[in-house]
């Protein structure tokens, strides 16, 4: 119902509990359309294939500080984007959002400024105040710009397969201590979704991490 108020319709839905529902339709109130055309997907890889911007929604603090920006700039970047290639913008579950996981699949975090003493927000709330941003910019009322890229950075796919060459790679050569890799690979990920590669500079990369492979014993294999 939130984003049909605002002109939204290309809903994905990550492993729903229960899917479809006639309480989910009820409440839809008049937005049913909306959930029939909803597609339905077993992993937040499959659903963000395809997308080279992420954007994220959490309103916590993480220990691992990753690049912010508001909601109406959040807005204004993905409707530039939008006419490019595909644009995500990825809200997490109602009782506790998204994992720390899921958000390293983003490039930015979007922040809703709330009253920092009471900042809760469900989900249904959160998406209209995304939505509603989203149809000011569309509409040009937007006070907000947003410099342009002169590049395609890769999508999704194409970085989650760079990252997983990249931590074997590390793991390869002795970098990386195996009992924690993870957490030096959350760094790394913040790098270089910020930096936004395109298809050269993966290849490039890649082509590194090959050679390395090679040069240390390694096998060389990639995803």
């Amino acid at each position: 119902r939130a984003m049909k108020v605002m002109g939204l319709s290309s809903l994905h839905l990550v492993t729903p509990k229960i899917f479809p529902h006639a309480d989910a339709t009820a409440r839809a109130s008049g937005a049913d359309d909306v959930l029939q055309h909803a597609v339905v997907h077993e992993s937040l890889e499959s659903a963000l294939q395809g997308c080279p911007l992420v954007l994220g929604t959490s309103a916590r603090l993480r220990s691992l500080s990753m690049p912010m920006i508001d909601a109406r700039r959040a807005a204004r970047q993905a409707l530039q984007e939008s006419a490019e290639h595909e644009v995500a913008v990825l809200f997490g579950r109602e009782r506790y959002g998204l994992t720390n996981e899921e958000m390293q699949r983003c490039h930015y975090l979007v922040n809703i400024p709330a009253n920092p003493e009471y900042s809760s927000l469900n989900l249904a709330q959160a998406v209209q105040i995304i939505g509603y941003e989203m149809r000011v910019a569309a509409q040009g009322f937007s006070d907000i710009s947003v410099a342009p890229l002169d590049w395609e950075p890769v999508d999704d796919t194409q970085m989650e397969r760079f990252f997983e060459h990249l931590e074997q790679t590390l793991l390869d050569i002795r970098f990386l201590n195996p009992k924690q890799p993870k957490r030096l690979m959350m760094r790394l990920r913040r790098l270089f979704n910020r930096a936004r590669p395109d298809q050269n500079e993966i290849n490039i990369l890649r082509g590194i991490l090959k050679a390395s492979q090679e040069a240390s014993g390694g096998n060389g294999k990639s995803g």
